[in-house]
């Protein structure tokens, strides 16, 4: 007997309640799950308080992208760049955009914060909350009454991970992409659950859940299996042919939005791929695809891990709903491929493991709620016990972890805004410069802050730069940079210095003068102008002493820390005080 039928039978035999029992019941009832959603963001928030105003340079790519549609100009990093698709998150780059229509984004202040890092942190958690929503759905399948518990413990597990929170709240497009993935995850789930998998409705919303996340994230395209490969495990015998129908069905409905996507980004860029995954290289996997969803395991702790296993391996045994199971798992083991064929991420704490979390959380919950049901009390309390023992060991290497980060965020947008954007409009200001450009390889925080022309030295928006970088033709790089581009300033910093060999190319002496040079044993670190921009050696020396003075307390600290904000906004132009004044 199912656990629906189980709740019916049981609510038939039982007399009713008093009219106000009832009715408090009922008010209880719909709050319970609101609740359990709540406390769950509350939670994660509550965590990602530890990080402060963070947030990622590479996300404010995406914020002056945004920028950029919301004010007419198009797909382009500044005004009046070439049009180059360098963000690889539309679908929250136009979010983002539409923050900035309605006064949200971009703006100046929400409720005391700069809006920069609010509203991109407001969404995290929103989307966190839809997560949660999705949770409370697929566990009433199962659980009528405990459905709430189910959700508030997968809303405070999740809370404990700094991997999910960090990249929830880092102003990049985890959240939603998450959301996604959980949806398509949660909706064959159900379909298996109410019987409803083999349906048209099911199969296009499927695809149309695959489109959404394969135009949030580029490895969203792998979730284009999982309405077909749901159905081709959960075949019934005789249905081959519905199925086989209804998994092209699925793959249609994916493929007509994304297709629209694909032709019209060839349209206006050129290219069939968006410009940071030819940048990144990303090709077919190697053996280190094998190896990299062992990193996830070694981060969340074996004994948890292990444990996780195993009560799902006993739920996909004894569940009678061990069907829905496998749909659900489906998307979760598409996830963990997805990570392991990813390119490695310089970022720290798995970014690209954002899905995987809550998914593997749903299903570890949902099978624990299954190994509890219908036991005695003491069993109940020893089987608790073990799933919190085995939970510790993580327990302590999550807050290791967000202890780490938080000491030692990855680089900051703020950094790169004051370091890179408002630094250099500063150097051109004191030479007397109105035009000029600057080779560099952080783009976010600079990006929304300079009046320079901006050369991605990375060539994530810069398409010959990427051609050269995808091809490794970094001696064609180096000519590009210094024959062709010329750019006015130059700044090389860490693996950049050594790794593309502009740092290390005699051209750099021949033509250009140090202004800075950070203080990197065995790496030239520095920024550089070139000789003819320079008409009054006072004003080089100007510069000079300026970067002398400011710079260092700039890659110190930030003003105040690495996550602290940079001011109530982040517009062209804007240049860097000396300290004191």
């Amino acid at each position: 007997m199912t656990a629906s039928a189980l709740s019916e039978t049981s609510q038939s035999d039982v007399p009713e309640d008093p009219a106000p029992a009832t009715t408090s019941r009922s008010w209880g009832a719909r709050l319970a799950p609101v609740l359990a959603v709540l406390a769950g963001v509350a939670a994660v928030a509550a965590h990602a308080t530890r990080y402060g105003h963070w947030i990622v340079d590479d996300a404010a790519i995406t914020f002056s992208y945004a920028r950029s549609f919301a004010d007419g100009l198009g797909p382009v990093l500044q005004p009046g760049a070439p049009p180059v698709e360098g963000f690889s998150d539309p679908t929250w780059m136009v979010l983002l955009g539409v923050g900035k229509l309605v006064g949200l984004f971009d703006h100046g202040q929400l409720f005391g914060l700069p809006d920069y890092v609010l509203f991109p942190k407001l969404l995290g958690l929103l989307f966190t909350g839809g997560i949660l929503t999705a949770c409370y759905i697929a566990a009433k399948q199962i659980f009528t009454r405990f459905a709430w518990l189910v959700t508030l413990v997968a809303g405070l597990t999740l809370a404990t991970i700094p991997s999910f929170v960090i990249w929830v709240v880092s102003g990049l497009e985890n959240s939603l992409f998450a959301f996604a993935v959980v949806t398509l995850g949660v909706t064959l789930f159900v379909a298996v659950k109410r019987d409803k998998l083999l349906t048209p409705k099911v199969a296009l919303w499927a695809g149309v859940m695959v489109a959404f996340a394969a135009l949030t994230r580029p490895e969203g395209l792998i979730y284009a299996g999982a309405y077909p490969l749901a159905a081709l495990f959960l075949l019934r015998s005789g249905l081959f042919w519905k199925s086989f129908r209804l998994a092209l069905l699925s793959v249609a409905a994916f493929a007509v939005p994304f297709g629209a996507y694909v032709v019209w980004r060839h349209s206006e860029f050129g290219r069939l791929l968006a410009n940071p995954s030819v940048a990144k290289q990303q090709g077919l996997p190697g053996f280190d695809a094998l190896k990299r969803p062992f990193e996830l395991a070694g981060y969340a702790g074996w004994a948890g891990v292990v444990l996780l296993l195993l009560v799902i391996v006993f739920a996909l045994v004894k569940a009678p709903w061990r069907r829905s199971l496998v749909a659900l798992l489906v998307p979760l083991g598409l996830g963990i491929v997805a990570y392991g064929v990813m390119v490695a991420d310089w970022m720290y704490q798995h970014r690209f493991a954002s899905p995987i979390w809550p998914l593997a959380v749903i299903a570890g919950t949902l099978s624990a709620g299954e190994l509890l049901k219908h036991r005695r009390a003491l069993l109940r309390i020893g089987i608790v016990v073990v799933l919190v023992g085995a939970f510790v060991p993580s327990a302590v290497g999550f807050a290791q972890a967000a202890d780490k980060f938080a000491k030692n965020p990855n680089i900051t947008a703020c950094l790169v805004a004051d370091r890179f954007g408002r630094g250099f409009n500063t150097y051109a200001d004191i030479l007397g410069l109105q035009k000029a450009s600057l080779l560099l390889p952080d783009l976010g925080g600079s990006s929304m802050t300079s009046r320079l022309e901006l050369v991605d030295m990375a060539g994530l928006v810069n398409k010959p730069i990427a051609d050269l970088v995808h091809d490794n033709d970094l001696a064609g790089l180096r000519n590009y940079v210094f024959d062709t581009v010329k750019p006015t300033f130059i700044h090389s910093w860490g693996p950049w210095a050594a790794g593309n060999g502009i740092a290390l190319d005699p051209r750099l002496d021949r033509d250009y003068v140090l202004i800075y040079s950070s203080p990197i044993e065995g790496l030239r670190n520095g920024d550089w102008v070139r000789k003819d921009a320079v008409t009054d050696p006072a004003k080089l020396k100007a510069a000079q002493d300026y970067a002398k003075v400011t710079i260092p307390a700039v890659a110190a600290d930030r003003f105040g820390g690495p996550l602290d904000d940079c001011g109530a906004t982040m517009k062209p132009g804007q240049t860097l005080r000396m300290p004191g004044n």
